[in-house]
């Protein structure tokens, strides 16, 4: 189960940001998305943010659990999995 959530967490990036190009298995599930990971930004975080409560129902209530949730793809999986709905 988990496995298959970091697959989708990867696609829903993929999806929600509309990057080009890439595959799934082009992220990496423990490197940072900001900075030197995929290099997001804040208004990537939004989106981020807009498309987990869109597709699992998980709410991301403030900038400092936004800072613990993205700070990679296993981290955006497990807090899906422990939040959604």
């Amino acid at each position: 189960m988990a496995e298959e959530l970091i697959d989708k967490v990867k696609q829903l990036i993929i999806d929600a940001l509309r990057i080009e190009g890439m595959t799934p298995a082009d992220i990496e599930t423990d490197a940072p998305l900001f900075g030197e990971g995929l290099g997001l930004d804040s208004i990537d975080a939004l989106q981020l943010v807009v498309a987990m409560e869109k597709e699992y129902g998980v709410v991301v209530p403030d900038a400092a659990t936004g800072t613990k949730v993205f700070r990679s793809v296993r981290s955006m999986a497990d807090y899906i999995a422990e939040h959604r709905k």
